[in-house]
Formats: structure tokens, C-alpha cells, sequence
């Protein structure tokens, strides 16, 4: 429209600019023909530029919601897909769920340097390395009681061998997977027992922390015997009892089992935190959780552990031990559930290798907040270790585990002095044969004498109408 006006336009000045008489009413006509024109020209596009501006912003808003969109469902069906695969990858390479299981490769606390206990507040505790096979070498360390703290300043590690010679017991601690000997929780756990009156041995297996070789069930056995002839052979007659926690406590029942089989059982088995078997236990670890009901779960997941050799089967081992034994379990446990540790104390209670020895179980209630590693925080555990000495029993002056815990025999009677539930006040759970003269393997029946009848009484009065717990 602009190129058909613009001759007439051109034309109307010219004429205007000449002045031609002729030019009056036509050029007025012409001039306000070409204003309409040019009103209109400008006038037009006016309204269909906003709406095109609207529809091409619209346009990208949908645009970028369709990408968006198109990005998610690409991470969906990614996620989607991953999940599917892992199973697959898993069965196909089982020594992933065996790494899963040790977590060796995780060294926390990190920077730590473990031949440096004291860096850890253990200034009474030296670093050992010995070696159970070729191309294998673990690191130990010995924590000495702590009235011996200042003796032990400076010593070397042949002072540290003979001192296990002393009348103080020990303890071989077996720690679970992940972290290493020199772990927070740990640490703060060797420093209660040594306060208690305890040596303390404690190791990392092959491929933990500086030790060198590669982790196996078979492996951690055999590193945990190891150990334990190391001190039996500078121990002498001091009573050696064997800690287990988590993972540990596989380690711990599978030594035990081998001891007795070849009659040299330890004082007394304590296991922290216990599983009945591996399977078990992986089935209810909350990793399992995104596919405990994934449909073949035990052929892609447990089978595989199997395979590779991983058994750690504490439900069965149990019923081959012949020593005193002590579960302690927190009700808050989130790692391995409390209802397996109740579960092996129901398999250990009424097993024929236990009829000579006590069993007993130890609940911490929730509300204490011990979880799965922090039953040391419990102001209970002195008690249960190290009970105050007994009326009519010549007690020794130093430390007897788990008196109280599993309890006593004085002239063929057997007293319980144990803490039930501990934060709740119940009973807690025991089990042994009345009148065995062989209740407990830490207190000689030659130390005890008969209380006065009265007394007799009241012990016959308390245990009236409450039946064996198993």
C-alpha cells in the first residue's frame, strides 16, 4: 500500500511546491486521501504484533516444558534401568556383594596413622604387626589396663608381651567390617575394658586398615586363631575372653567353634550385636530395602554371597561351643535388627553343648539411643563385667567377667545377679541348668562357701514361680 500512495504523494508535493492554481481542491482531496491511507497503513499492523509476541512466547514455555520433560523421563527410564541391572550385575560378579559386605576399601577415620595409637588418646597401647601366612601381615594393637598407664610410657614391645603375663585378663576384641582398628566407637570401647581392669588385643584382618593380604571368611578366622595362640602362649593361666561386634561376631563363633573343637575353648564368648547368618543379615540390612521384594531377590543377592564363600553362620556354631556365652544387643539396632540377636540366644538357650555353661542375653532398651555401636556409652556395662564381690563368697581382687552376667555357683546353688532390660527394669533372659556344678567356668566352686540357711531361703524365695527364660 505504501509503494501504490507514494507516487501520489510525490506528485501532490510537487504540485504544492509549484504553486499550479489548478492544484487547490484536487491536491486537498489527494492530501487527505493519502493521510487516511497513511493512518491506515501505520494503524494495521499494530494489533497482530502483541498477539504474535504472545504466541511465540507461549511457544517457548511449551517448548521448555517439553524438555524438561523429555529430560526427566530420560533420568527415569536411566534410574529404571539401572535398577534392573544391578541384580544382573551382581549375580554375574559376586565378588561386588563380597566387597559389599567386608567394606574394607572404607578407612574411616581417614589420616589416621595406626602405627601411632597414642594419636587416638591410647597412650597406654602399643603397635604390633604379626604375620599367620606368607604374604600376610596384620596389624595389632595391645591396650594394657589403666592403672598401668604411667609403667607403660615409653615401653617397647617386649615390655607389652610380658605384661600379659600378669593377673589381669584379657580380652580379644574381633571389630565388625568398615573402618579399621583405630575406628571412633572402638577406640572409646578399649578404653572402658582397659579401665575395667583388661588387656585389650585387638587387630585388623588381612586388607583392613594397614594389613596386608586379600579378605575371605576363611581368611579373618584364621588371622583371629592366630592371634589368639599369640597370647595364649604369653598369657599363661589368665583367663582370655573373645569380643565380637557385627561382623565380628561371625569371626568370633567361627574361632570359638574351632577352639572347642580341639578342647581349647576361651573363658567365656561375648558377642555384641549378633546375627544368626550372613543370608539373614543381608536380607534385613537396610541397604536391601529397594529390592528386598525385588521378585528372585535371594538368587540375585544371597546366593552370590554363598558362592563366594561367605557363610559367617553364627546359628550354627553356636550349638558347637562349649563356653560361657553373653549377647548384648541394643532394641534401636538400624545395622543388624535386634530381633536376630534375640533369635541366636532362642538357637544357643537350649543347645546341648551349652548344658554345662551359661547363656545369657542383654537387651539395651531404645530409648537408651545405643544403636548398633554405642552400647559402650552404657553405665550398666561395668556392672555387667565386673560385679561387686558376693556375701559368703571369697571373691578375688581382680576382675571376673560376666560374674554377674552369667551369673554364679556357691556350694552347688546358682544365683543370678544379673541387670535385666537394661534401662527398663524387666529380667533379663538366662538360661541354664539348675544345679549344674559347672554353671559358670569363671568362679571355682572351691571359692564358695553355703550361705547361712536363712539366706539359702531368700535366693529359693526370689526364683520361686519364675521359670527358665529360653
Amino acid at each position: 500500500m505504501r509503494k501504490r500512495t507514494e507516487p501520489v504523494a510525490l506528485e501532490h508535493e510537487r504540485r504544492t511546491a509549484s504553486g499550479s492554481p489548478s492544484a487547490g481542491p484536487a491536491a486537498a482531496a489527494l492530501d487527505a486521501d493519502c493521510r487516511l491511507k497513511q493512518n491506515l497503513c501505520l494503524a494495521g499492523p499494530g494489533p497482530a504484533e502483541p498477539r504474535c509476541a504472545g504466541d511465540a512466547g507461549m511457544k517457548r514455555a511449551l517448548g521448555r516444558r517439553k524438555g524438561l520433560c523429555f529430560r526427566l523421563r530420560k533420568i527415569l527410564f536411566f534410574v529404571l534401568g539401572l535398577y534392573v541391572a544391578i541384580p544382573f550385575l551382581i549375580k554375574l560378579c559376586p565378588g561386588i556383594q563380597a566387597k559389599l559386605i567386608f567394606l574394607n576399601f572404607v578407612r574411616v577415620p581417614y589420616f589416621i596413622d595406626l602405627k601411632r595409637p597414642q594419636d587416638q588418646g591410647l597412650n597406654h597401647t602399643c603397635n604390633y604387626y604379626l604375620q599367620p601366612e606368607e604374604d600376610v601381615t596384620i596389624g595389632v594393637w595391645h591396650t594394657v589396663p589403666t592403672v598401668w598407664w604411667k609403667n607403660a610410657q615409653g615401653k617397647d614391645q617386649m615390655w607389652y608381651e610380658d605384661a600379659l603375663s600378669s593377673s589381669h585378663p584379657i580380652i580379644l576384641y574381633l571389630h565388625g567390617n568398615a573402618g579399621t582398628r583405630g575406628g571412633d566407637h572402638r577406640v572409646e570401647l578399649y578404653k572402658v575394658l582397659s579401665s575395667l581392669g583388661y588387656h585389650v588385643v585387638t587387630f585388623d584382618y588381612r586388607g583392613w586398615g594397614d594389613s596386608v593380604g586379600t579378605p575371605s571368611e576363611r581368611g579373618m578366622t584364621y588371622d583371629a586363631l592366630h592371634v589368639f595362640d599369640w597370647i595364649k602362649v604369653r598369657s599363661g593361666d589368665n583367663p582370655v575372653y573373645i569380643w565380637g561386634h557385627s561382623l565380628g561376631t561371625g569371626v568370633a563363633t567361627n574361632l570359638v567353634r574351632r577352639l572347642c573343637e580341639r578342647e581349647t575353648p576361651p573363658d567365656a564368648l561375648i558377642l555384641e550385636s549378633p546375627f544368626t547368618n550372613i543370608r539373614e543379615e543381608a536380607k534385613s540390612h537396610p541397604f536391601s530395602v529397594i529390592y528386598r521384594y525385588f521378585p528372585g531377590f535371594d538368587w540375585f543377592f544371597l546366593d552370590p554371597i554363598t558362592s563366594s564363600g561367605i557363610q559367617f553362620a553364627n546359628d550354627e556354631n553356636v550349638k558347637h561351643i562349649s563356653c560361657s556365652l553373653l549377647i548384648l544387643h541394643a532394641e534401636d539396632d538400624p545395622v543388624v535388627p535386634f530381633q536376630l540377636g534375640r533369635k541366636l540366644y532362642n538357637i544357643a538357650a537350649p543347645s546341648r553343648s551349652f548344658r554345662d555353661f551359661k547363656v545369657q542375653f542383654i537387651p539395651f532398651h531404645s530409648d537408651l539411643g545405643y544403636r548398633h555401636k554405642y552400647i559402650y556409652k552404657s553405665p550398666e556395662l561395668p556392672r555387667i563385667l565386673r560385679p561387686p564381690p558376693r556375701p559368703n563368697c571369697r571373691a578375688s581382687a581382680e576382675p571376673r567377667l560376666l560374674e554377674s552376667a552369667l551369673g554364679e555357683m556357691c556350694a552347688g546353688e546358682l544365683h543370678l545377679g544379673i541387670p535385666g532390660e537394661v534401662g527398663t527394669g524387666t529380667p533379663a533372659l538366662s538360661c541354664s541348668p539348675p544345679g549344674s556344678m559347672k554353671a559358670s567356668a569363671l568362679v571355682p566352686l572351691s571359692s564358695c562357701q553355703p550361705g547361712p540357711p536363712e539366706m539359702r531361703l531368700e535366693r529359693e524365695h526370689r526364683f520361686q514361680g519364675r521359670p527358665w527364660q529360653t
